[in-house]
């Protein structure tokens, strides 16, 4: 059977290491990117659908196959307005969910962050911990959920604010061991290879990763 594969956020640091997966190894024959505009990438799998995501209901036909997987995210420097980045990082994916459900998809990876908490009082963290929740109610087979924690790996836009992270991180990190390893930063595509490693099993159910259970995974 013809596997297919949609993908929301490909353009993002584990989006686009997901997509290099996906068309590179044989499990799935098709794969379909959600894009507000054209990638400049072109595969004999790959097939670019420009939407509107905030008309996603409009699409509804092509969220079929075996797995979505959703990277969908923003920054705060990005998106001050916490509406707009509420929409982003909440709405998009949770409608998303509903209409992959509605259309019979089997499996949904989403990608959350470390210490997603409905109940945080960190706007970020309570976003992602909000997503969590009511995805987990939509009733979709199988929902892989992944936290990692600080991602590290070649972006395309270089942002201040993590370089002074990523260097405060050498510092601590021979100190994250025991409880906090999952603390410990991670590659964006260990990430991306374990979502890809988990959409080949059929197990059901509802699954959530750290940090440090991805990189075994990966």
């Amino acid at each position: 059977m013809a596997n297919k594969a949609i993908i929301a956020g490909s353009s993002g640091l584990i989006g686009s290491n997901l997509l290099d997966i996906l068309l590179r190894e044989d499990f799935y024959d098709e794969v379909l990117i959600l894009v507000r505009k054209e990638l400049p990438i072109q595969h004999p799998k790959l097939t670019q659908l420009v939407v509107d995501f905030d008309q996603l209901e409009s699409y509804s036909s092509a969220i079929t196959g075996h797995a979505i997987f959703c990277c969908l995210g923003t920054t705060r420097h990005k998106t001050p307005d916490r509406t707009v980045y509420h929409k982003i990082d909440h709405d998009y994916p949770l409608q998303l969910a509903k209409l992959a459900q509605k259309n019979g998809v089997h499996q949904y990876h989403l990608v959350s962050t470390i210490g997603a908490n409905k109940t945080s009082s960190t706007f970020y963290i309570k976003t992602k911990g909000e997503l969590e929740a009511d995805i987990q109610r939509v009733g979709i087979p199988a929902l892989h959920i992944y936290r990692p924690s600080l991602l590290t790996g070649e972006r395309q836009e270089k942002r201040a604010e993590e370089k002074i992270v990523t260097a405060l991180y050498k510092i601590i990190e021979p100190l994250l061991f025991g409880g906090l390893k999952k603390y410990k930063s991670i590659p964006a595509a260990k990430v991306a290879s374990a979502m890809y490693k988990q959409s080949m099993h059929t197990n059901p159910g509802s699954f959530i990763y750290e940090s440090d259970k991805i990189k075994e995974l990966s």
